[in-house]
């Protein structure tokens, strides 16, 4: 490596994402623009590496790049910032959502379970079955309602 940075290549090699991710990570401000080489080519300081592999695991933990983006700014500004903006509070706001789809989930796995058992093998005629376990006239219900709001 020559200069005081890694070359676009380097860094995605190092950091375990593509070319199009760092672009798209720099035009969505997480990244800031990097230097360049007497030849035009970016150079990115080598600490950038970690800020990816932050902002991929914050991704894997169900934070969206908005998220992301807000968390790595107060991060910026914790002194004197928002008590509600920090890693605490939206880690306490994820988990609440992680819990919600997986109660969610929880349902789904059990009602694909009670299809199988019941031996449903067939959508439509399972549909208007009285002994079917699939929601269905649950689910109309629920549409209408949300078509009627």
């Amino acid at each position: 490596m020559t200069g005081p940075g890694l070359r676009s290549g380097q860094l995605a090699d190092a950091a375990g994402v593509n070319l199009q991710t760092l672009r798209y990570y720099e035009r969505r401000g997480l990244l800031t623009s990097p230097q360049r080489s007497p030849g035009g080519h970016r150079l990115y300081p080598p600490d950038t590496v970690t800020l990816l592999r932050i902002i991929k695991t914050a991704q894997r933990l169900g934070f969206t790049l908005n998220e992301v983006a807000d968390l790595l700014a107060a991060g910026r500004h914790q002194h004197g910032g928002r008590p509600d903006t920090g890693l605490q509070a939206r880690a306490r706001e994820k988990l609440v959502e992680v819990e919600q789809k997986l109660a969610d989930l929880a349902v789904i796995r059990d009602t694909l379970r009670a299809a199988i058992s019941a031996g449903c093998d067939d959508l439509v005629a399972c549909a208007g079955s009285s002994c079917c376990p699939l929601p269905f006239a649950e689910l109309a219900e629920r549409n209408d309602r949300a078509d009627t709001c």
